[in-house]
């Protein structure tokens, strides 16, 4: 299809998309909505092939349909897609495998301080690393009865899931969120390179993962949570808290096995690991050819190499399950279903997302916004500020990172590419920043709903307590961002964002101890 320019009216598809989302709280008929509306745009604005001059307005509607499916089968990543519900299978089945209860178990007789308890869910949420959904699920099942035990409160549980979720992903290169982000890059440059190259620049996620450390080591804590961690802390046991909270996710209906071991979780999560690296340096020809460990990286197939390496976790897992009937093949196969419906919802969002990313595309939207920047005469410093910004208040209205990475991420290479390219690395992660901080902070959001319910605390509760948190680590970052696009030195810019929150921190503590004593 022919690229077209139309001024403003090539901002109104995402324009829509958002403000629907905001208002309906539905994020897939919102960008279904956007994506006609651009090809509605397009169809009465391009140019008229020869012989269609006399079409009838209801013609030209139809038209704009057939468009949308175009666009969507040329955008429609099927590698992704499977690896998609490739995890989603592996999620189920070592849960119906009891590989998540066995952990529990485990950790509800070694972990004996409240300390010990909050760094031992804040260490698994690490190694799930994977991806959000199978994160917050598996560590809110997990770690509950463990932090119970030691007297936390249910939503310091959901921040820390939550806090360990998104900001974990985000700078993971072998997880869904890498995978994704990855194809909305532009296919000149070297995807992964670009990509790891945001990593120290991602203050969000570095700073947030830094918060919870000192949360968890140090006994801080601020705002609404300080309440609630004292009430959970003068508890006079374990079983006055609220234990009758309903689950909502896919497997609460289903027998959990009971022969299920630690490394029956373990394991096939590093299998996932080993294969997906060993995948990616064959996909990049490391074994083939004389390229070298960082080249192959650079040249590897992202999507096809997680598929790869879901795969041989599979059949790491089938091996690990069946001889020893923790898990029957029905039982598997059965696991594998479940796990795959799973992730339709997360499935119809990216390919939407990368449908409206298409329609912004050929209605030459990021050169629309381009040339704004470019006659707006915005300091180019502030740039990454301003996008840090942007990617926060989108993602907060449409409560996806995902969304949002498919609107910015293709506007913000366009515009770094045209105005500044030497901050494409910084502003990219600002994007990718922003849009983490928004959904980490979004009550409409997949992951913070999957949090409070794995944490099984009131959801409300969890935003509120949650907020003050992460707003305080955006504040730092903006900050950071600032200084990033002025001076184009991680080094200082990451050094003087640490300090900020260190001190901030500690200043808060110390007026809580001031208000309610040393606890």
């Amino acid at each position: 299809m022919e690229h077209i320019n139309v001024g403003f009216l090539s901002i109104l598809p995402p324009i829509i998309a958002i403000v629907l989302a905001l208002k309906s709280k539905d994020v897939v008929s919102s960008l279904i909505i956007g994506i006609l509306s651009g090809t509605v745009i397009y169809v009465f604005n391009a140019p008229v092939p020869a012989g269609s001059e006399n079409l009838s307005f209801f013609h030209k509607l139809i038209l704009s349909i057939e468009y949308m499916f175009t666009i969507m089968a040329d955008k429609f990543d099927v590698m992704m897609i499977i690896f998609m519900c490739v995890l989603g299978a592996l999620v189920a089945v070592i849960t119906l495998a009891g590989g998540a209860r066995a952990y529990g178990l485990w950790a509800a007789k070694n972990v004996k301080s409240p300390t010990a308890a909050k760094l031992a869910t804040s260490i698994l949420g690490i190694v799930i690393f994977i991806d959000d959904y199978f994160n917050c699920l598996t560590v809110g099942t997990v770690m509950r009865p463990v932090t119970d035990q030691n007297k936390i409160s249910r939503e310091k549980l959901a921040y820390l899931i939550d806090a360990m979720a998104a900001p974990i992903c985000i700078i993971a290169p072998i997880s869904s969120w890498a995978a994704s982000i990855l194809t909305y890059l532009p296919e000149d440059v070297d995807r992964m390179q670009l990509f790891l190259s945001t990593i120290p620049y991602n203050f969000y996620a570095l700073m947030t993962i830094v918060m919870v450390f000192m949360l968890s080591v140090k006994n801080l804590d601020f705002g609404p949570m300080a309440k609630f961690e004292r009430q959970a802390r003068y508890r006079k046991s374990c079983e006055q808290v609220q234990t009758t909270a309903t689950h909502t996710d896919d497997f609460s209906n289903r027998e959990i096995s009971e022969k299920g071991k630690v490394y029956d979780l373990l394991i096939p999560i590093l299998a996932l690991i080993v294969f997906s690296v060993l995948a990616m340096l064959y996909t990049g020809e490391f074994f083939t050819s004389d390229k070298t460990l960082f080249q192959a990286f650079g040249d590897t197939a992202p999507t096809k190499s997680l598929v790869l390496g879901g795969f041989g976790a599979l059949i790491v897992a089938f091996i690990l399950f069946l001889p020893r009937k923790v898990l029957h093949f029905h039982g598997f196969m059965d696991g594998i279903v479940l796990g795959v419906k799973s992730m339709v919802t997360a499935c119809l969002i990216l390919t939407f997302a990368w449908t409206i990313k298409g329609v912004c595309d050929i209605l030459s939207t990021g050169a629309y916004v381009s040339h704004l920047v470019e006659t707006s005469n915005m300091p180019v410093m502030l740039i990454p500020a301003i996008v840090f910004l942007v990617a926060a208040l989108l993602s907060f209205s449409i409560g996806t990172s995902w969304g949002t990475f498919g609107i910015l991420i293709p506007i913000m290479v366009t515009v770094s590419t045209n105005v500044s390219p030497e901050l494409l690395t910084i502003n990219l992660a600002a994007t990718l920043a922003g849009s983490v901080f928004g959904d980490h902070c979004s009550p409409i959001s997949d992951t913070t709903i999957l949090s409070s319910t794995g944490a099984a605390c009131s959801h409300i509760d969890h935003v509120t307590t949650q907020i003050p948190y992460a707003t305080l680590v955006a504040v730092v970052s903006l900050i950071g961002f600032i200084i990033a696009g002025i001076s184009k030195n991680w080094i200082l810019s990451f050094g003087v964002t640490l300090i900020l929150l260190i001190i901030i921190l500690n200043i808060l503590h110390r007026r809580n101890v001031k208000l309610y004593g040393d606890e």
